[in-house]
């Protein structure tokens, strides 16, 4: 089990598109292993290979609900459908929040570790996953995707007597005062 250095923006390796893997290797395998570890460690969702500073077209994505973790080799979204607002974070943003559009339901199209491409059909987490991590390949944050600077929020940390129930007088999230580097070239064009 190896934890890899996650990427912190405003690295610019977050900012390239990944290049496409051409075949499956030993070192791709160990990659994806490696990435799975890295976001299980870090509580993620999914992961991008350019977060932890590789520029090859792989992401795993680990949803509550799933047995395993999933590998998109070379994935590409072939339909999307509908449209709903959700709150995502990013592990190459840590501590903010922010609130994007995403499509309701995703088509994926990508290869597996045995080098075979499948299709699928997802919604609710699962597609906002392949979308969040497909823009990560290329080159796109979720800050990206934001209304407005009021859309993005830093997380406050919980006090130690916290007890985890939400209170009238809890301030579990304050807005934006600074936002990450970057956050402030976003527009409501993207």
């Amino acid at each position: 089990m190896a934890i890899l250095e996650m990427r912190i923006l405003p690295d610019p390796i977050l900012r390239r598109k990944a290049i496409k893997i051409a075949k499956i290797t030993p070192q791709l395998n160990k990659l994806v292993e490696n990435m799975v570890d890295t976001m299980r460690d870090q509580s993620g969702v999914g992961l991008a290979a350019n977060q932890v500073g590789s520029l090859q077209k792989v992401a795993v994505i680990e949803t509550p609900d799933m047995e395993e973790p999933m590998v998109l080799i070379n994935p590409e979204i072939m339909k999307t459908e509908g449209e709903r607002q959700v709150i995502e974070g990013c592990l190459s943003v840590p501590g903010w929040r922010g609130t994007v559009n995403r499509s309701e339901k995703v088509r994926v199209k990508a290869m597996g570790l045995d080098g075979k491409t499948y299709r699928l059909n997802a919604e609710d987490l699962l597609a906002q996953a392949l979308e969040h991590e497909i823009d990560h390949l290329n080159g796109i944050l979720y800050i990206d995707h934001l209304a407005d600077h009021e859309s993005l929020w830093k997380i406050s940390e919980l006090p130690e007597d916290d007890d985890g129930f939400e209170d009238e007088d809890d301030e579990a999230e304050e807005p934006a005062e600074s936002a990450p580097a970057e956050a402030s070239a976003t527009s409501s064009e993207d």
